[in-house]
Formats: C-alpha cells, sequence, structure tokens
C-alpha cells in the first residue's frame, strides 16, 4: 500500500530531477571496464558502398531468436536453457535473445531506483549454454573440444552487444570467428509506459551490420490488458516506438524501417477477439486456426499496424496465461478470468528474411512460455 501512495510522488520527483533520454533506466553488460564487450571500433570508414554489381556477391547465415517474458523471475545458477537454444542439435551463426520483465515492474524498478545484475546473471546463462564444449557443428556433426584445447580455444561465441532498460533485456550472441564482420552496433531504448515515457513498458532496439547488410532488431513489451481500447493502446505503444527510435550514429541507418532486415520480438500483448468461454474451449479442442481467425496481431498483419510484415505459422498452444509451474492456463478455477493469447510474438520484414522454424518452449519459469525462431538469410558480401 506504501508503495501505491508513493507512486506519484516518485515519478514527478524523477522526472523533474532527470531528464528522460535513451541511456536512462539502462543496465549494460558488463560494467567493468576490463570486462567490456569489445563492440567493434574502427578509426577508418566502413567497407565502401558497393557501386557495380559485379563486385557484390552473398553468404547465407542463420539466426536464432527468441522471446521471454519471465516475469520477474531471476534465473538460478542451474537454470536450463539447453532445450531453448537446442544448441545440440542446431548451431546458427547469430543469436538474439530478447526478455521482457527481468526485474519485478514496481515503482522502484520503473524509477531506476534499484540497481540489480540481473542482466549479468542472465548473460551468464546464455553464454554457458552456447559456449558448453559439446556442440553440433554446421554439417550436424557433434564437435568436441578435448581439455587440453579447451584452454587455448577461444569461446566458440561471445557477445556483440546487451542492453537492459527496466524489465526489457536483449542479449546479441555471434560466432567468435565472425565477430570482426560486424560493424556500426548500436541500441535505442525507448520508454511507453506510465505517463508515455517511463520503461515498464516500450522497447530495447539494437542493430548492426554485417559484411553490407543492415539487421535490427526490437525487443518489445507493448500495453496489456484485454479491455476495450487496449489493443488501440498496443498500436500506439508501437507507433511511438517506430517514430521515436534513433540511433545515435552517423554511420547506417538511423530508424528502425531504414533496415534491410528488421525483426520485432517481444510480449506484444495482443489478445484473442472472443469470448473468454469460447476462447478456452476452442483451446481445449486444440483449434488454432479458428483461434487465429480472431487473433488481434493477425489482423494487424492483414490490413492495419503491420501490414507488409511477416509471421510464420502458428501451430502451437497460446504462451499466456499459465499458472505457476504448470500446464494448467490461469483462470480456469477461480481465480481472476484470464483468456489464453498469444502474446509472445516474432514477427519481421525486410528480404532475403526466411524462416525455417517457429516454436514455443516448455519452460515453466513464469506464466508465459518462451516463443523461438530461426531465420535463414542472404547477406551482400564485396569480393
Amino acid at each position: 500500500m506504501r508503495e501505491q501512495v508513493m507512486w506519484p510522488r516518485l515519478v514527478a520527483s524523477k522526472i523533474i530531477s532527470k531528464k528522460l533520454a535513451t541511456s536512462n533506466f539502462v543496465a549494460d553488460f558488463p560494467r567493468s571496464p576490463e570486462s567490456c564487450l569489445h563492440l567493434p571500433t574502427s578509426d577508418h570508414d566502413p567497407v565502401a558502398p558497393v557501386i557495380l554489381p559485379v563486385n557484390q556477391t552473398t553468404q547465407n547465415y542463420n539466426i536464432f531468436v527468441s522471446t521471454w517474458n519471465v516475469g520477474g523471475v531471476t534465473p538460478t545458477e542451474d537454470l536450463n536453457i539447453d532445450h531453448l537454444l537446442d544448441t545440440n542439435n542446431t548451431c546458427c551463426h547469430i543469436y538474439v535473445l530478447g526478455f521482457q520483465e527481468v526485474v519485478p515492474l514496481k515503482a522502484s524498478n520503473v524509477l531506476g531506483l534499484e540497481k540489480k545484475n540481473v542482466s549479468t546473471k542472465w548473460n551468464s546463462l546464455i553464454e554457458r549454454t552456447l559456449n558448453k564444449k559439446s556442440r553440433t557443428n554446421d554439417l550436424g556433426l557433434k564437435a568436441t573440444k578435448s581439455n587440453s584445447e579447451s584452454s587455448d580455444l577461444q569461446d566458440d561465441f561471445r557477445c556483440l552487444i546487451s542492453k537492459r532498460m527496466v524489465g526489457l533485456l536483449i542479449s546479441v550472441w555471434v560466432r567468435t570467428d565472425l565477430y570482426p564482420l560486424f560493424q556500426n552496433s548500436n541500441v535505442s531504448c525507448i520508454g511507453c509506459g506510465i505517463m508515455g515515457c517511463l520503461g515498464n513498458k516500450g522497447s530495447v532496439s539494437v542493430r548492426f551490420q554485417l559484411h553490407q547488410t543492415s539487421f535490427c532488431f526490437v525487443c518489445s513489451h507493448l500495453a496489456s490488458g484485454g479491455g476495450e481500447g487496449d489493443e488501440r493502446n498496443r498500436n500506439t505503444d508501437a507507433t511511438e516506438i517506430f517514430s521515436r527510435t534513433s540511433f545515435p550514429t552517423t554511420k547506417g541507418p538511423k530508424r528502425i524501417l531504414d533496415h534491410d532486415r528488421v525483426v520485432l520480438l517481444g510480449d506484444l500483448n495482443y489478445r484473442i477477439s472472443l469470448l473468454e468461454k469460447e476462447t478456452r474451449s476452442l483451446v481445449n479442442k486444440k483449434a488454432w486456426n479458428r483461434l487465429l481467425e480472431h487473433d488481434q496481431l493477425r489482423m494487424e498483419l492483414m490490413d492495419g499496424q503491420f501490414r507488409a510484415w511477416h509471421e510464420g505459422t502458428i501451430d502451437f498452444a497460446p504462451t499466456y496465461k499459465y499458472l505457476p509451474n504448470s500446464d494448467e492456463y490461469f483462470g480456469k478455477n477461480d481465480e481472476t478470468k484470464r483468456a489464453p493469447a498469444w502474446c509472445d510474438r516474432i514477427i519481421w520484414t525486410g528480404d532475403e528474411l526466411k524462416q525455417i522454424l517457429y516454436a514455443r518452449d516448455e519452460s515453466k519459469l513464469s506464466d508465459h512460455r518462451p516463443v523461438k525462431a530461426i531465420f535463414s538469410t542472404q547477406v551482400k558480401v564485396l569480393r
């Protein structure tokens, strides 16, 4: 109760005393200069733009993307995300992991008054999972480092960039041997929450250039709710994110949609526009196609906020809202009603992006199930 009473005073004080900007309410990983992420830098301009098509070729890369609302749960050291990343069966060149609610969305966290090492914990878990000694190479064959080799070899993956804004966290990992090929890495954070500016809702976007092709990944948490007007609020958040996001550099595109390949991932919070009883009945029948006919995001993709964007086939159950550590949806018994929905989504726009996997993972860490995708893409390479 005391925290609820303090909200207006805290909000006013915070906004008066601190100008809101891209860097506010943001925690980087890691913090110490000795363990910095070593973002690619150069004293000279990047490779000159292609002038003649004859000087250009293409190269294929696989990109893993995931989104997971972890409900404010801090990962323990023994948390297993092997199945989510599935590195024993699939080895991609780039891994982009987006999280929502890595901290509880209470006043002290939203206003940036509490400092937590939650980013470090998630990134350490990702690093440990990606860089296990036994993994699958590009040919599908397991490659194992011997004990004598492992201390001399670099990690298979290293963090290109990681950024947190309140509960939003995005972390990008690339294969070590490809790391020098990445240029112009940067981030932009947009708060769309309380008073239209705080970071309990919004986005953290990362961008980079690989060879001659630019990429942008937007990790978002849009307005919640299944009531009248809530879909409009989500659309407004999305509009704000695309219009306000600007990358602070003169190199490369400044706006999200100026990039060659764009992926939007996150708890987009779009619901199913049916009565709760009918929604639950169709979920029990696994009638996904009938449910998707009333899915708000699908309608926006067809002729709305996200027309010209693409989403893969959804052949998995709604990812929200589950009882803690359970396969049962919330609201089945006497709890507050909350109809199941595909809140957690990955959509994309841009040429030469082919989705080869779209699935959910079955981790029961929170009331959301993670969603993952794998893309194959061609990038432009100078000969």
